[in-house]
């Protein structure tokens, strides 16, 4: 039997740009400029039309009160993205990546589905932005803004072909906009220096609650944590330790720069609410009330104007990073490639159908308590996403050296420990709310919330004891990572050449063992064929350095050795390409095998039509027989 140390293959974090960008300058600002990027796209998250609706009511509910949320929760979210980041950089693992090869499946499936309507949250407030902003620019009608908005899905697509420093550049150009804009609004609001002053003070009383924790969720946004760990991936960096130390610095800069410059864009909006609207006493219900009163109260429409605009590049520039967190909960979590096009069009469609109903049901006027409503969903998908960070982030297996030192661990649980306890006080305040509304069907209320509570109660312990349960508990659910066994003694026709297409998943196991066993029967030379897809690959070819390739290279190396140690010759060919079904093709026209043997994945047609099917499109470009093995095992005598 034929044994060979499995590597665990997921694919890339954002494979079209994986390891895109070059760091190895001779001068340092290159080098800066190099790694600036990943939190910028981050940063928008931090400046969505979800944080000026809470910005906005913290402000002219509560005045200068709550500024001190604004400063605490971007602290926290620091210390959270460099965690991010250096997770990314060290493990090569984003984090969905990581919870997928730690937990077993029955934790990692609600946990994707809380991300997914995270994501989904933070989109609705991205898109709501975008259409309010269109309705008071054009006075287009809010729910045909919503509808308009899912044509932003065609730019993400042409951005995603161009490479990720021009969508890094774009988004930079905006933030640049949005941050004018607001320089405008707060020197014509002129506000008391004392006053800010005094909002650094920590205070909190029942009524702010809400909005504090609404504040915090958007602020620490949890698919920003998924989205960093990936995007820190785009930088090809070397193996070595100092290059990974370097890269950890430079993105600490980064994220410094990049969340301080978010922090004066929430800031600027909670210190113009509370300067044009708390000191007169008006209760704003909605932004556009805001956009209209921002005029007359500062003496110019240059002040309304400014709003929308920074309003429309928000919704905008923050819909793609949230498209792309998309794309990474749902490859990381379920190891599920689908097209790009369709993949960002579902994300958009999350967030558009609730939308579209709530102003279509409710009218134009709900759309303010929805952004809030978000954000909310948002800080209570936190801990989600902050315990199993720290967790991965301070092993020492996983990071070596570049595990988190003693204090860095007091403080990501101190946060963890706020986000957690502020969330159980909203959670037990609404319930009691819930449960006081409901008079006679109190009862129904706790039908209906208690099997969740205590569903997300219990993944919430998992998540948190996980590194301490037994190893036997540890292992539910999880896969084993077996050896490839090879059959002996075959009884099918002969082939002397045969070519095996492999893809770094667990079907290889099964179309590798059925390839070996006809060749160590009948003497047949066999021909190991992967195809790299990612861009570096593409352009630097065997001069690729990244984690994924060299462990590619691994991969085949070692099933080739274990082959050749049995008996079979074998030869293993990698090359670099974005379609691999042209280059398999093109690659047996080249051997001329007698047979191909692939792997299937159990797709349907409709699967097909999403993820492309290889199989078809080599059977029908070759003239030799091409024996497909399914995902399940070698066809049984018969079949």
């Amino acid at each position: 039997m034929i044994r060979t140390r499995p590597i665990p293959r997921r694919p890339r974090s954002l494979p079209e740009v994986h390891g895109s960008v070059a760091t190895t300058h001779p001068s340092l600002w290159r080098r800066m400029f190099a790694f600036a990027g990943p939190a910028y796209l981050v940063s928008v998250g931090y400046m969505d039309p979800g944080n000026w609706a809470t910005d906005l009511a913290g402000g002219a509910r509560f005045g200068y009160q709550l500024l001190w949320v604004l400063v605490m929760s971007n602290l926290m979210a620091l210390l959270l993205q460099t965690m991010s980041a250096r997770l990314g950089i060290v493990a090569g693992r984003d984090l969905a990546q990581a919870c997928a090869e730690t937990y077993p499946s029955f934790i990692n499936l609600p946990l994707w589905v809380l991300c997914e309507i995270a994501i989904a949250a933070c989109d609705l407030a991205e898109l709501l932005g975008a259409a309010i902003a269109l309705n008071l620019l054009f006075g287009l009608p809010v729910l045909w803004g919503i509808l308009l908005t899912a044509a932003d899905t065609l730019l993400l697509v042409g951005l995603s072909h161009s490479g990720i420093r021009w969508m890094e550049g774009l988004v930079l150009s905006l933030i640049t906009v949005i941050a004018g804009c607001f320089f405008i609004e707060i020197c014509l609001a002129k506000p008391p220096l004392s006053e800010l002053a005094r909002g650094l003070v920590p205070r909190l009383s029942p009524d702010s609650l809400y909005v504090a924790i609404a504040m915090l969720g958007a602020t620490v946004m949890p698919h920003n944590l998924y989205l960093h760990s990936a995007l820190v991936q785009t930088r090809r960096i070397g193996r070595s330790t100092e290059d990974k130390r370097r890269a950890c610095r430079y993105n600490l800069l980064d994220s410094a720069l990049a969340l301080n410059g978010a922090l004066a864009v929430n800031a600027a909006i909670l210190v113009l609410a509370a300067s044009v609207f708390f000191k007169r006493g008006i209760v704003v219900s909605e932004i556009q009330q805001a956009h209209q009163l921002l005029a007359p109260l500062l003496g110019t429409s240059a002040a309304s104007a400014a709003f929308a605009i920074a309003l429309l590049l928000s919704g905008q520039s923050s819909t793609m990073t949230g498209t792309m967190a998309g794309q990474i909960v749902m490859e990381g979590f379920l190891n599920i490639r689908l097209r790009p096009w369709l993949r960002r069009l579902i994300t958009r469609l999350l967030a558009i159908v609730p939308a579209a109903l709530t102003v279509a049901l409710s009218g134009e006027q709900a759309t303010f308590g929805l952004l809030i409503l978000s954000q909310v969903i948002l800080s209570l998908q936190l801990p989600f996403a902050i315990i199993p960070l720290v967790h991965f982030t301070s092993d020492r297996q996983r990071m070596g050296v570049f595990a988190n030192p003693g204090w860095v661990r007091l403080l990501a649980w101190v946060i963890a420990g706020i986000v957690v306890g502020l969330n159980l006080r909203l959670v037990a305040e609404t319930f009691q709310g819930w449960l006081a509304a409901a008079g006679s069907r109190r009862w129904l209320v706790e039908l209906l919330t208690m099997p969740l509570a205590l569903g997300l109660g219990a993944l919430l312990a998992w998540v948190s004891l996980e590194p301490w349960l037994p190893a036997r508990v540890r292992r539910w659910g999880r896969p084993e990572l077996v050896s490839l066994p090879v059959a002996l003694e075959p009884r099918l026709p002969a082939y002397r050449r045969i070519l095996v297409p492999v893809d770094h998943t667990e079907v290889d196991q099964q179309t590798v063992s059925l390839a070996a066993g006809l060749a160590r029967e009948h003497g047949s030379k066999l021909y190991l064929l992967h195809v790299e897809e990612d861009i570096t690959s593409q352009l630097y070819g065997d001069l690729s350095q990244t984690i994924e390739v060299e462990a590619g290279r691994q991969y085949l190396e070692e099933i080739t050795e274990a082959l050749r140690e049995h008996g079979v010759e074998a030869q293993a060919v990698l090359v670099y390409s974005r379609d691999p079904r042209r280059e398999i093709v093109r690659f047996a026209r080249q051997v001329r095998p007698d047979l191909v043997v692939m792997g299937a994945h159990g797709h349907k047609w409709f699967q097909d039509l999403v993820f492309g099917d290889t199989i078809d499109a080599v059977r029908h470009a070759l003239g030799v027989p091409v024996l497909i093995v399914p995902e399940a095992g070698p066809p049984s005598p018969g079949q």
